[in-house]
């Protein structure tokens, strides 16, 4: 599941094709129709932005935060500090408004900080103050039914949390509303796009295929948001007065869960699938797992809790479960619901299509299937499960962090075929049945992937008062030596190349033609670098030179059925043009 907030996603809003949400006024044009359809529900949109959770049974006095060193603060009921990894690991305790409120003091600066690079993409992406104001009352009246499928503990939290939002973004919305929307970025960012994604890669072994015959599972989040998004990952650790402790792997600002495991050994993540654009926002998925991890001991409990909850886009949640010994796939959509296990085997795979028969002979998830680079990346998973006899956590972190395609053919860097894109937010690995959890550290999955276990972090009684380290340094796994390569580095100004040529596509700037070379030199084998290098001539009028290149792009490993058309659309433009 990995979601860019960029233009196409703000083209996708309009429901009309990228070109033209370009041209001149047409963002306005079809942003101002849905203001004025929208008129007609503004009641709901006024109660919406208007509604605060009950919280006349909680206190609202803001915790005294203590600074005890530089990356590292107190309050009574919780503690934040950054390990040597780079990791910040929080912990936090108390009804929902403690947790709340503690976990906005402990993280304000990085929920500032993340705040931010979610909001100020707007600006970059939609500077039009005009434009602006449109796009943010219609996601007001998109989100006008959130309010109504969260349950009342998870808002007051978030009302807690919000105390701390930034003042900045006011002119948005206010703080609580705000924050509670936020929740539904992924959500929102998945529907946006009409999924055009590249996604996340989970997986499964136990019994015979693992070496202690214990469940292992695996997972990438491809969550981007840039890089100032990834820089601060929180480790959070959570006792809440009702239900069962557990931890997950978040943001400054985020209470929902996008992988998480609790004390009771039942583990999470996500996977986005393909759905039809939803007209209205119901339940944040990330709200539908973290209530599973606060409420849920076994796999039964699980599916109970997730056909409760509507929700306003297609997921496959990935539940291990230490007591039953099994994991499930629970696939969710606005109008289906779906859960699939398998028979007679060790192993379970998920990337972004649905399994179960529930979704047997639904079109999208067939298209999806057939279009997109999920079906590739479900198989890369099974082959190079294959080839490793007993799945082990360091075998489990290396299947994560592989950038080879099918038959380890080298597809280029950044590859959305690949198990490891260079670009994750983050990579974990769980063993439930002992609670063990490994967590990667920057960059992407190739520092250290650290380790925890939650017998002793939720034992350890007053743990507020002796704030050390919460990590298992014994079991940590060591980094990828990747990232000290030469590749890594032509990687690395690959990223920086990509991004000055599609400005100057973009502003219509000339280049020096030698940076087209440089491009193609520092990722060989990706068909990106030679799509983007034809892009640039095509505009340039280079004809000639851009055929060559976008035949040299069709050579390589091209990511989806759509990308391939695409390059195909080029050629047929230059052929007519140059009378080939």
């Amino acid at each position: 599941m990995r979601l860019y907030f960029n233009r196409k996603m703000i083209a996708n809003l309009c429901l009309i094709p990228l070109p033209r949400i370009l041209g001149s006024g047409s963002f306005v044009k079809v942003l101002g129709c849905l203001f004025i359809l929208t008129g007609a529900v503004s009641c709901g949109v006024s109660k919406s932005l208007k509604n605060i959770p009950d919280i006349s049974n909680y206190s609202l006095e803001k915790p005294e935060r203590i600074q005890v060193a530089d990356s590292s603060y107190t309050t009574e009921n919780g503690f934040i500090a950054k390990n040597k990894q780079g990791l910040w690991e929080l912990y936090v305790k108390g009804n929902p408004m403690e947790l709340g409120l503690h976990t906005g003091a402990l993280t304000q600066e990085l929920f500032h900080k993340q705040e931010n690079a979610l909001l100020s993409k707007v600006d970059e992406l939609v500077p039009s103050k005009t434009k602006q104001y449109l796009l943010r009352k219609f996601l007001a009246w998109f989100n006008r039914k959130m309010y109504l499928n969260i349950k009342e503990d998870f808002k007051s939290e978030i009302y807690g949390l919000s105390q701390y939002a930034s003042s900045k973004y006011q002119h948005i919305a206010e703080p609580y509303p705000r924050i509670l929307y936020l929740h539904g970025a992924h959500d929102i960012g998945h529907a946006l796009q009409d999924l055009a994604l590249v996604g996340c890669s989970s997986f499964a072994a136990w019994g015979d295929k693992t070496e202690d015959g214990e469940l292992i599972i695996g997972r990438n989040l491809d969550f981007y948001a840039g890089d100032t998004f990834a820089e601060d990952k929180i480790i959070a650790f959570v006792e809440p007065d009702k239900g069962h402790s557990f931890m997950s792997v978040t943001w400054g600002g985020m209470l929902g869960v996008v992988s998480g495991m609790n004390n009771q050994g039942i583990t999470v993540t996500i996977n986005a699938g393909k759905s039809k654009f939803p007209l209205v926002a119901k339940t944040p998925i990330s709200l539908v797992t973290r209530e599973i991890l606060q409420y849920a001991g076994t796999i039964e409990e699980a599916i109970a809790i997730a056909k409760k909850r509507e929700v306003f886009v297609s997921e496959s949640i990935f539940v291990g479960s230490a007591k039953d010994k099994e994991v499930v796939l629970i696939e969710v959509s606005p109008k289906n619901f779906g859960v699939y296990k398998v028979e007679n085997q060790n192993t379970l795979v998920c990337s972004n299509h649905f399994q179960s028969a529930a979704y047997a002979e639904d079109k999208k998830n067939k298209q999806h299937i057939l279009e997109s680079h999920s079906q590739y990346r479900y198989e890369r998973m099974e082959e190079l499960l294959g080839e490793n006899p007993k799945v082990t956590p360091e075998v489990a972190v290396g299947i994560l962090r592989n950038k080879e395609g099918l038959g380890n053919k080298e597809i280029g860097y950044g590859n959305e075929k690949a198990l490891n894109q260079l670009l994750a937010h983050h990579g974990i690995v769980f063993k439930p049945e002992e609670l063990l959890v490994w967590v990667s550290s920057n960059p992407y999955q190739l520092g250290e992937f650290v380790a925890y276990d939650l017998n002793t972090i939720f034992n350890k009684g007053e743990i507020v008062k002796n704030p050390k380290g919460l990590a298992s340094n014994a079991l940590r796994i060591k980094k990828d030596s990747f990232q000290y390569t030469k590749a890594f580095r032509d990687y690395q100004t690959y990223k920086s190349l990509k991004s000055s040529i599609e400005s100057a596509i973009k502003k219509e700037k000339k280049l020096d033609l030698q940076v087209l070379q440089d491009i193609q030199d520092s990722n060989p084998n990706y068909w990106e670098a030679y799509y983007i290098s034809g892009q640039y001539l095509y505009e340039q009028d280079y004809y000639r030179a851009a055929f060559e290149v976008f035949n040299t792009a069709k050579t390589k490993e091209i990511t989806t059925l759509v990308d391939q058309e695409n390059v195909d659309h080029y050629l047929r433009k230059i052929k007519r043009k140059i009378n080939l």
